[in-house]
């Protein structure tokens, strides 16, 4: 396989591909209720179109496809895409990030598709809070779609908490006890300043307080680096099933070992999730260009892609150019 680096010799091999923009819930940090225009049936990129520039980006170098949104099992056949990328000779990985609504309806589906994880994005396990958070009574399904996954195969199910002080941090030890119990990984995220979401300063947590909470219950034995793929550096708690992981892209930039690119649903190429630049493949792609030429677009991102973001706590907002749910998760 062809070798995909940037200009800091890290090594790109990660594609998160933004399949839809739409999502059933309205969580605050993200897509906060409002009058955003959405994307257009035209501006979104086709089934079809992923595939041709997911083959693109295999030959490029990349061995690792995440589907997301906004919430992907909301755009109609998702399953059948999954299928067809599954099939792509050279794609190593194939996983899906999910609010975790619809997916006790389309696990075993996706499992069969080749999908091989999820993530899922739970704030908190209190049915009150969890309808204040995101605007829906949904927590019900969402933790049957939990259980759905582990049944099915799709291991290890990941659940990625947001903390938020005077919200959620509340709950840092009851999700850390889903660990002990069962084998899920639950990493905990710094909350990040979007831009739409203010008094950011008042509600971040750092990893550090975070990791004091966990610890409550029981020392913390270090996974390998080599587990810890990713931002997140896992843990385990004594005779625990699953691992807890912190994720600080605030307190401890991950940037030095970032390994991803973003493609978001109209077609544009992210080399940050924190910049504003975005690379159009989309028009290359619809004005008939090869596979090798798509290919040599993935290769000039991975030149673009800064040393690190910029991004510090105190910032009020962030502003990406997009809201978080529009870039995709």
């Amino acid at each position: 396989m062809n070798r995909l680096a940037d200009r800091f010799s890290r090594k790109i091999d990660y594609l998160r591909i933004s399949i839809t923009d739409h999502c059933n819930l309205h969580c605050s940090y993200c897509a906060p209720f409002g009058g955003r225009m959405k994307l257009t049936h035209t501006e979104i990129l086709s089934y079809e179109e992923i595939c041709r520039l997911t083959k693109a980006a295999v030959e490029a170098g990349i061995s690792k496809v995440r589907i997301t949104g906004g919430e992907p099992l909301m755009r109609k056949g998702v399953v059948e895409l999954c299928h067809l990328l599954s099939g792509i000779e050279g794609l190593e990985s194939l996983t899906l990030t999910t609010n975790g609504v619809r997916l006790q309806e389309f696990a075993q589906q996706l499992y069969d598709a080749g999908v091989q994880r999820v993530n899922v994005s739970l704030d908190t396990l209190r049915p009150e809070r969890f309808r204040k958070i995101t605007g829906y009574d949904l927590l019900s399904q969402v933790l049957a779609g939990i259980s759905m996954a582990e049944e099915v195969g799709l291991h290890p199910v990941k659940i990625n908490t947001v903390v938020m002080r005077g919200i959620n941090d509340v709950e840092i030890e009851d999700f850390a006890r889903l660990t002990v119990e069962r084998p899920y990984h639950v990493r905990f995220i710094e909350l990040m300043p979007f831009n739409g979401f203010g008094d950011h300063e008042s509600l971040f947590v750092p990893v550090e307080e975070i990791v004091k909470r966990v610890k409550r219950l029981g020392d913390l034995s270090l996974e390998p680096i080599d587990e810890s793929s990713g931002p997140a550096r896992l843990c385990s708690l004594p005779g625990a099933k699953g691992k807890v992981g912190f994720i600080a892209p605030l307190s401890y930039h991950f940037c030095g070992s970032c390994n991803r690119l973003r493609l978001t649903a109209d077609g544009k190429l992210r080399t940050c999730l924190f910049s504003e630049e975005e690379i159009d493949i989309k028009g290359s792609l619809r004005a008939g260009v090869s596979i090798d030429e798509l290919a040599d677009i993935f290769r000039l991102a991975a030149t673009k892609k800064p040393h690190s973001h910029r991004l510090k706590y105190t910032e009020v907002e962030k502003t990406l150019g997009r809201d978080m749910q529009a870039i995709g998760g």
